[in-house]
C-alpha cells in the first residue's frame, strides 16, 4: 500500500508542477474559430493541462481581401472573448496594396503578428511582393510568422535572404526547418559578419520537436537550437495535428537545463510577443 500511495503522490505532484508551469502556445491553428478554440481548450481539459497564452492562427486565401478583414476581425473578437488568446491574423501578400493596407489596419487595431504561408498559400519567398510586405510589416513593429517545414525547395535558404532583406523585420520561423533543421546553424557564423545579420529570426519548434525527441539526431537538434540562441526559440504544439502536451513532454525529454526550457516554453515568447504588458 505505501508503494502505490507514493505513486499516486509522485504523480499528483507531477500533475501540479505541470499545472504550474507558465505555457505560452505559439502554434495553434483555428480552422474554424470558435469551435477551433472549444476543441483545443477541450483537449486540454482531457490531459489536466492549462495554457497561459495561446497564439490562434488565420491563413489567408488570395483574392479575397473582404474575407481576409472579416476574418480577421472574427479573430480579434475571439481575443476579447477568450483574454489567453494571441490573434495571429493574415493576409495573401500577392494581393499587393490590399495586403498592405490591411497589415496597416490591423497594425492600428493592436495586432502583433501576421501569418504567411508559402506552400498553403502558393507563393514564392523570393517574390517582389513578399519582400515589400514584410518591410512594411517591420516598420509597423510587426512580426512576421512563415512557415518552414521545408515543404518548398530552398525553403530555409530563401527565408534566411528574407531575413537579410527585411532586416529591420523580425521574423518567426514554423518548425525550425523541419528536418533540414541543421541550415539553421548558419545563424552563429552570420554573427561574426560585422553589420551582416541584425539578429531579427526567431523560430517556433511546434510538431518538430515531438519527432526529433528522443530521435537519433536529438543532440544534433539540441546543439542548433544552442547555435541559434535558446532565446529565439519558442514552443508550439501545432494543433491540431499535435497537442500541447506531446510537445511540452517532448520539451521536457530534451536535455536542456531547466533554465533552457522556461525560456522556450515561456518566457521567449513572452518577451517576444507581450513585452512589458504583462
Amino acid at each position: 500500500m505505501k508503494s502505490i500511495g507514493f505513486l499516486l503522490f509522485q504523480i499528483l505532484i507531477y500533475q501540479f508542477s505541470f499545472a504550474q508551469q507558465q505555457v505560452f502556445d505559439n502554434h495553434v491553428h483555428l480552422w474554424n474559430g470558435d469551435q477551433s478554440i472549444q476543441t483545443y481548450l477541450a483537449q486540454l481539459d482531457s490531459t489536466g493541462q492549462t495554457v497561459t497564452r495561446f497564439s490562434g492562427i488565420l491563413i489567408a486565401r488570395q483574392g479575397e481581401p473582404l474575407k481576409t478583414r472579416a476574418k480577421n476581425d472574427e479573430l480579434i473578437a475571439l481575443s476579447k472573448q477568450y483574454p489567453q488568446l494571441l490573434p495571429i491574423c493574415s493576409v495573401h501578400p500577392l494581393d499587393g496594396d490590399a495586403a498592405t493596407e490591411e497589415i496597416r489596419r490591423l497594425s492600428g487595431l493592436g495586432v502583433k503578428v501576421i501569418k504567411l504561408h508559402p506552400h498553403t498559400q502558393k507563393f514564392e519567398v523570393t517574390d517582389d511582393k513578399v519582400i515589400n510586405l514584410c518591410k512594411v510589416a517591420g516598420q509597423l513593429g510587426l512580426v512576421i510568422l512563415m512557415d518552414n517545414a521545408n515543404i518548398k525547395p530552398g525553403d530555409s535558404e530563401n527565408l534566411f535572404d528574407l531575413a537579410i532583406k527585411c532586416a529591420d523585420t523580425k521574423f518567426i520561423f514554423a518548425h525550425m526547418g523541419a528536418f533540414n533543421f541543421r541550415f539553421w546553424n548558419i545563424i552563429k557564423v552570420a554573427r561574426t559578419a560585422k553589420g551582416f545579420y541584425k539578429d531579427n529570426i526567431y523560430f517556433d519548434i511546434s510538431a518538430t520537436i515531438v519527432l526529433l525527441a528522443d530521435s537519433p539526431v536529438e543532440d544534433e537538434f539540441i546543439w542548433t537550437i544552442r547555435n541559434a540562441g535558446v532565446h529565439t526559440v519558442l514552443l508550439g504544439s501545432d494543433f491540431p495535428q499535435y497537442s500541447l502536451r506531446q510537445a511540452v513532454d517532448a520539451l521536457d525529454r530534451l536535455d536542456l537545463k531547466q533554465e533552457e526550457k522556461d525560456k522556450i516554453r515561456y518566457e521567449n515568447a513572452q518577451r517576444l510577443l507581450l513585452g512589458d504588458s504583462e
